[in-house]
């Protein structure tokens, strides 16, 4: 296809690495990627993917923007209090680059419509907030065979890490089950400080671009965290379990159920 000035010249930093190039870009125009929360997480995400060009992207919240989220969901400004996130996130995406095609999922995730929701998509990116919503995914892409990327932060740590169905270890293969509810605190009983979401937000999107582009060494087989009050990054490797219920030989998870929810008030 014939390459408009305007998308050479809006493109031209990622065109000009050597490991990206025309076909790099071009290969971020025809992608599809869904977000899983349009909050701490997901707001750096939507905006870092928006601008490198990513052809179409998805993105899935229920909830509506409060005065709270602004302390770190970077996507939402004062004005949109009190508007669906999926709605504000979509305005901020568009004015960055109005030629996405932008899809927008105002619903709570659950077993019974996120086979429907994640289907067609190239890479899924995990946001969300709670422990039984982040197995469901896992669970889901493994089945569907959907590579993403999981995410998490808590005051003043995040940890994240890359799942390729079929090819890496999957988040059951690290933790087998959801916590009991009242094991970790949330977000509204512990805090986050606002800039750690950023921190893991674009390390996500990093992720995203680098499985799209074929370039460089995904986080995948490795557990990737860090805490921010010492700066200090930790990569654990991990491998996949034969005896893992949902990738492994003889998996004994067949069928998406929702787990009890612990959902953090403050949205991630």
């Amino acid at each position: 296809m014939e390459l408009s000035d305007s998308y050479l010249e809006r493109y031209s930093r990622h065109i000009l690495l050597h490991d990206v190039g025309v076909e790099g870009q071009e290969k971020l125009s025809a992608a599809k990627v869904l977000i899983l929360g349009a909050g701490g997480l997901g707001a750096p995400v939507a905006l870092y993917l928006a601008a490198a060009g990513v052809g179409t992207i998805g993105i899935l919240d229920h909830d509506l923007v409060e005065l709270s989220n602004l302390q770190r969901q970077v996507v939402h400004f004062t004005r949109d209090i009190g508007a669906p996130k999926v709605d504000s996130a979509r305005q901020k995406m568009l004015a960055i680059n109005p030629e996405l095609i932008v899809k927008t999922y105002q619903d709570y995730l659950c077993a019974a419509n996120i086979r429907e929701v994640i289907d067609g998509y190239d890479f899924v990116v995990d946001g969300v907030d709670n422990f039984p919503t982040k197995f469901l995914i896992n669970d889901a892409c493994v089945m569907a065979g959907i590579p993403f990327s999981h995410g998490g932060i808590l005051r003043f740590d995040g940890q994240t890490m890359t799942v390729v169905p079929g090819r890496s270890a999957c988040y059951r293969c690290v933790f087998r089950t959801p916590p009991p509810s009242d094991a970790v605190p949330t977000c509204s009983q512990a805090g986050v400080l606002g800039a750690i979401a950023g921190m893991l937000g674009t390390i996500q999107a990093t992720e995203v671009l680098k499985y799209i582009t074929g370039v460089g060494d995904l986080l995948t087989d490795t557990l990737l965290s860090f805490n921010a009050k010492a700066m200090t990054f930790r990569r654990v490797a991990i491998k996949r379990q034969p005896a893992c219920p949902v990738c492994g030989e003889r998996p004994t998870i067949t069928k998406l159920v929702d787990a009890e929810q612990s959902v953090c008030d403050l949205k991630r």
